[in-house]
């Protein structure tokens, strides 16, 4: 299934993808294959639709969003 993946933060300034994926597995495998995102992903946080996941195994539906965030710091 097709899922929209915003890439946020200086690896991806908003970039988006549409990806085919089951799972956050396979949509970390899929980023990972650009050298580019590899690290920046170590440190990422992940939203789908707008909230929070940690779970890879969390399934995703046809035209879920999906936004890498990257990590911040606040004062």
């Amino acid at each position: 299934m097709k899922v929209k993946v915003i890439l946020m933060g200086p690896a991806g300034g908003g970039e988006e993808r549409e990806i085919e994926a089951q799972n956050l597995h396979q949509v970390k495998e899929i980023l990972n294959r650009d050298s580019n995102l590899k690290e920046w992903l170590k440190v990422s946080g992940v939203a789908i639709n707008g909230k929070l996941v940690t779970d890879l195994d969390h399934p995703l539906k046809e035209g879920d969003k999906i936004v890498i965030l990257p990590p911040v710091c606040g004062g």
